[in-house]
């Protein structure tokens, strides 16, 4: 199941973690090589450091494997279920 990830840093938070900017940079780099999402985007929301994920999850029991790197980053993080058009189409046909 294909989910919108929103991983939101606060300020303080994404503070420590850019104190240098290139560890910071690695460590967004290592997170992604393994979680492998579909896409992944940086954006401010709110005034948080916000990383935007799209997942192919094949089950939920695989949330705490995106979550609890996030968590440990000081992020709060929400799963938000998506599809796309052939999704859609589908589940309109039902």
């Amino acid at each position: 199941m294909r989910f919108l990830v929103y991983a939101r840093i606060p300020a303080e938070a994404g503070n420590k973690i850019f104190q240098d900017p290139k560890q910071g940079v690695n460590s967004f780099e290592q997170l992604l090589d393994k979680l492998k999402p579909e896409a992944a985007y940086f954006t401010e929301e709110w005034g948080n450091r916000t990383m935007v994920l799209v997942v192919d999850l094949p089950s939920v029991d695989m949330m705490p494997k995106i979550a609890e790197p996030l968590f440990q980053m000081g992020a709060k993080v929400e799963f938000h279920p998506a599809m796309v058009l052939s999704d859609l189409k589908k589940g309109l046909q039902r």
